[in-house]
């Protein structure tokens, strides 16, 4: 991505939490377009699924479950297993939105189920996003909306801005690195029908169902 202002990553288990942009607050034009692209993108998916109530797995500072609560009068769950970072989020609580301390691998369908559950900008954290997706299936939501970086484009991208050269333009925390076609095959094999490509420039982006 292009060059934005940083703010301080933390470690929370050794994980590194939030994102390592502070995207509600960059400072370059360039930077806010792409921004703007992505929030452009998450909006139309999440309007075509048509959402009754939504689950947000790793909601980070809550950005998005803001921008959510903005544009769809629903019941939102946003969660997280960083503690730290829900307790950042929690001032954006509403009657309609609320936020609560939870792992991807934790879910529990008695509790957290909702009709659409959104899931942005995590998979590449996990060390396990093949589990990962095997729990949210197993929520037997209606539909999914999920994002990760396009890669090589994301690390070319970081690696053009100077950024992470030590480690291939990788950005700090992200351990997993998809295309389309592996992103897609990851998708399939966790049971998932991809139903829309989005992908606004630099992230893979799709609105999917559960297979069969």
């Amino acid at each position: 991505m292009a060059e934005t202002q940083h703010h301080d990553r933390q470690l929370e288990d050794g994980i590194y939490i939030g994102n390592q942009v502070d995207k509600a607050n960059l400072g370059n034009p360039l930077a806010r377009a792409l921004v703007r692209g992505f929030d452009r993108a998450f909006l139309t998916a999440l309007a075509t699924a048509q959402p009754r109530s939504i689950l947000e797995v790793g909601c980070g500072e809550g950005r998005l479950a803001a921008l959510m609560a903005a544009h769809h009068a629903v019941d939102i769950l946003a969660t997280d297993f960083s503690r730290t970072l829900i307790e950042q989020a929690a001032p954006r609580a509403t009657e309609r939105l609320r936020f609560e301390q939870a792992s991807a691998y934790d879910l529990d369908p008695a509790t957290q189920a909702r009709d659409v559950v959104v899931c942005c900008e995590v998979l590449e954290h996990l060390e396990d996003p093949a589990a990962g997706l095997a729990r949210m299936h197993a929520l037997g939501a209606r539909a999914y909306v999920f994002s990760v970086p396009n890669e090589p484009i994301w690390r070319v991208l970081n690696l053009a801005r100077g950024k992470y050269w030590r480690d291939g333009g990788n950005t700090p925390g992200h351990l997993n690195h998809w295309s389309r076609r592996t992103f897609g095959t990851l998708l399939a094999a966790q049971g998932f029908a991809v139903e829309q490509w989005l992908n606004p420039f630099p992230w893979l982006m799709v609105r999917a169902r559960r297979a069969g």
